[in-house]
């Protein structure tokens, strides 16, 4: 490393606190973490200098809080990560009002823009041969008098996700799992009627219990060219209302032909920094099928980190002038889980508690928000809290 670095981080979440043990792991630096409310898994940190500010979305002030962190460590790259889809375009849009010390990560607003559509990414994953599921685009203008080429049970969900939550209702959620078409009508008259107005997507609902469920984490150079590629076998997801599809639990386990599907679709693109894919198998024809890509590192981030290959350390070395590693997939196994092990092995599906049992005798287990480097009185207490939490949490919604 030729430089000295500053990582922020915006956000105040899991996402956060593994990026930040990333910087912390491999460089021992503190991040900055911005965040718009005083509470969350990063106070009271010894490894981030978490930041208040509830008006972090607007440009103006983000670009001036950005701007002065690089003014005041001018001999520094600040490198500028969004752990959040609404900070994802935030970024973006701002990239040609950076100060020259700022490295922001991230393909052009216009492109960004089309990956974050559902509806338009699904048009990039034909192109190349991705799988995807079956899928309806509905928008209100066409009414409800419609029918589908599939059969119940069927997903929806909103193709533009921060707009679909800028519209609260009773009952929202982040995707609804439906029975019939009139369960379906029901909740399009909902979306539509809160004042969102992009489209929905709905799809063939995929069979299978959360260990179906896979997740791919991969890293673009800036010249568009893909390093690094990391499966992870998702065997439990969060219920909550506003948290479904949340990893929980995760084992690293790589699927070279999915991988280089993905690999291939990236580099069409010209796609950039890092990349994080939902997917789920298909029993009924073997085939793994894309929900979407977040433009981001995931929540579950540090499921690589942890895996023998450092997030941060592939993104100083590409703007720092270190060489770029040739394409691998990380294959060392690894068991995230972000829930206390007595949750997990309650509700996982129970075909993988030997594989579980076995990684945590290797010590190959870890929880990201439980850090041996990062510890204190109050530290501690609010990690113990948020276990108490989510017990109660999968409790109630794993019913």
């Amino acid at each position: 490393m030729q430089k000295d670095i500053v990582p922020v981080l915006l956000g105040a979440d899991i996402n956060v606190v593994g990026m930040s043990r990333a910087f912390y792991d491999e460089y021992g630096v503190k991040s900055i973490a911005i965040g718009k409310y005083d509470s969350g898994p990063c106070k009271d940190s010894k490894i981030i200098d978490y930041r208040v500010q509830p008006n972090i979305e607007d440009e103006t002030v983000y670009l001036s809080l950005i701007n002065k962190i690089a003014n005041d460590n001018k001999d520094a790259l600040v490198f500028v990560l969004g752990c959040g889809d609404h900070y994802l375009e935030l970024i973006s849009k701002c990239k040609s009002f950076y100060a020259e010390n700022i490295v922001a990560p991230y393909i052009d607003y216009d492109v960004m823009k089309d990956i974050i559509n559902k509806e338009k990414f699904y048009v990039m994953c034909e192109k190349v041969g991705v799988d995807y599921p079956d899928t309806y685009v509905h928008r209100k203008e066409l009414g409800f008098d419609f029918s589908l080429p599939f059969e119940p049970p069927y997903i929806a969900k909103p193709s533009r996700g921060i707009e679909y939550f800028a519209h609260p209702f009773e009952g929202q959620k982040k995707a609804y799992k439906l029975e019939t078409c009139e369960e379906l009508i029901d909740v399009l008259k909902k979306v539509y009627e809160s004042g969102y107005d992009d489209s929905m997507i709905i799809q063939n609902f995929i069979p299978g219990d959360d260990s179906y469920m896979r997740v791919m984490t991969g890293y673009s150079t800036k010249d568009a060219k893909v390093v690094m590629t990391c499966m992870g076998h998702v065997l439990l997801e969060e219920h909550t209302p506003t948290g479904i599809g949340n990893h929980a639990v995760i084992i690293t386990e790589p699927h070279e032909e999915t991988e280089l599907k993905l690999k291939a679709l990236l580099e069409d693109i010209g796609y950039t920094g890092f990349s994080n894919f939902d997917m789920k198998y298909d029993e009924r024809d073997g085939k793994y099928k894309v929900f979407e890509l977040n433009c981001r590192q995931g929540r579950s981030n540090y499921y690589v980190t942890a895996s023998n290959e450092n997030l941060a350390k592939l993104l100083v070395e590409d703007y720092t002038g270190g060489s770029s590693p040739e394409y691998h997939s990380v294959t060392a196994e690894f068991l995230w889980m972000v829930i206390p092990k007595k949750t997990a092995f309650k509700y996982v599906n129970k075909n993988y508690h030997d594989d579980m049992k076995r990684l945590i005798a290797e010590h190959k287990c870890v929880n990201p928000l439980w850090n041996p480097k990062d510890r204190g009185f109050k530290k501690t207490l609010r990690y113990l809290k948020s276990q108490f939490r989510y017990a109660a949490q999968f409790d109630e919604y794993m019913k």
